[in-house]
């Protein structure tokens, strides 16, 4: 069984929380930079007020005490999970989960879902790369530094399962309905797929959010998480 946890990219927290009493099944929900920007801290406390636990989606990439001291910030608020980006490198990752003290499960991004090998390879000033192995190799710097696991797409899951053992998290973005577009995700699939290939937490966004009945798409796709991780 994998968690799910809602995407809030919505443009206000009153909407956010509209939609959350219409899903009176979630336990987990994404808070990103759409709304921290917005909204700020205050929406994390009255969504952890609710017992919902928070993911705060801010994808840190900055110099070892600027990502510490976001991290301890984080921790006071009582989010649950949050992100540094594990380009950052080690030094910066290291920092982040010793500020994290065990009450923050930190997890590292990876390489984002709307790259293909040829837009990577042009951000990182390569001829070509191997996506996999990018995602392999950055996933291990993230658990050898100390975060509790990692986000990558739902292709590289269980390539990355097999190297970073068992009790690691492994956050996928980029779930879809079969029949759901891809909008701008490059890599992308089913809850059962990623869940079957050792998935922890799975980010849902835009299949709930612009469905037309968004209670009903979130139940199947929590439906789906749970039968195939049972």
């Amino acid at each position: 069984m994998a968690e799910v946890i809602v995407a809030l990219d919505l443009p206000s927290g009153s909407e956010a929380l509209r939609l959350l009493d219409r899903l009176p099944e979630a336990r987990w929900v994404k808070v990103g930079s759409i709304l921290m920007t917005r909204e700020g801290p205050d929406l994390v406390r009255v969504l952890t007020e609710r017992g919902l636990q928070v993911f705060l989606d801010l994808k840190w990439h900055d110099i070892p005490n600027t990502v510490a001291e976001a991290v301890a910030a984080a921790r006071a608020l009582g989010v649950a999970m949050a992100t540094v980006h594990t380009l950052g490198g080690g030094a910066m990752m290291e920092a982040a989960a010793v500020a994290a003290g065990g009450r923050v499960g930190l997890v590292g991004v990876t390489v984002l879902t709307s790259y293909d090998p040829a837009s990577f390879a042009r951000a990182v000033g390569r001829a070509r790369v191997d996506l996999a192995r990018e995602v392999e190799r950055l996933s291990a710097e993230a658990v050898r530094a100390g975060l509790a696991g990692v986000v990558c797409s739902p292709h590289e899951v269980e390539q990355v399962r097999r190297h970073i053992g068992p009790d690691a998290w492994i956050v996928v973005p980029g779930i879809r309905g079969r029949s759901d577009a891809r909008d701008d995700q490059a890599r992308v699939a089913t809850a059962a797929d990623a869940v079957a290939a050792g998935a922890t937490h799975l980010v849902i966004g835009r299949p709930v959010l612009q469905a037309a009945d968004p209670s009903a798409a979130f139940r199947g796709f929590l439906e789906e998480a749970q039968c195939i991780g049972s």
